[in-house]
């Protein structure tokens, strides 16, 4: 009887965490419109990001082009809890954190040697369709660009 109902009440919490993961609209791959995208001079453009479950973590697999215009992968794992993780990819000492706003909205801020580098907002549509990157980034040199990325789910 007990075993039971330790294995019921298992099975429940792992059905639970499927919900509530399958319910994160951010889950999955989502592929850059360059036509609805606008870019400031020097800034990154990420073509393919991708949200993945990682155990109780979620990861984040970035793939694009740098300022320079040379291929860039970065890779996060972390929680949307607003605490800096570490970015695989990025420069050394690079960190970033995604702070949930609410059920569509994230803020990020991505730090390089403790600097703020880029900071911005991503919010999924209300269909789950496309989401929107509205960012900041600041070079070494302390001059700002402005940008918004829209990306369509594959």
């Amino acid at each position: 009887m007990k075993a039971t109902r330790v294995a019921v009440t298992l099975a429940f919490c792992l059905l639970a965490a499927g919900v509530c993961f399958a319910q994160n609209p951010f889950i999955g791959t989502w592929k850059l419109n360059d036509a609805k995208s606008k870019f400031g001079p020097g800034a990154t453009k990420n073509t393919t990001v991708t949200y993945e479950v990682s155990g109780d973590n979620i990861t984040v697999t970035v793939d694009g082009t740098d300022s320079a215009g040379k291929p860039a992968n970065s890779v996060w794992t972390g929680k949307f809890d607003g605490k800096a993780y570490p970015l695989t990819g990025g420069s050394e000492g690079s960190t970033r954190s995604y702070r949930k706003i609410g059920m569509r909205t994230l803020a990020f801020t991505e730090k390089s040697g403790g600097k703020i580098t880029t900071s911005g907002r991503i919010v999924v549509s209300a269909d789950g369709k496309s989401r929107t990157v509205t960012s900041t980034a600041t070079d070494a040199s302390g001059k700002k660009s402005h940008s918004t990325a829209v990306y369509d789910k594959q």
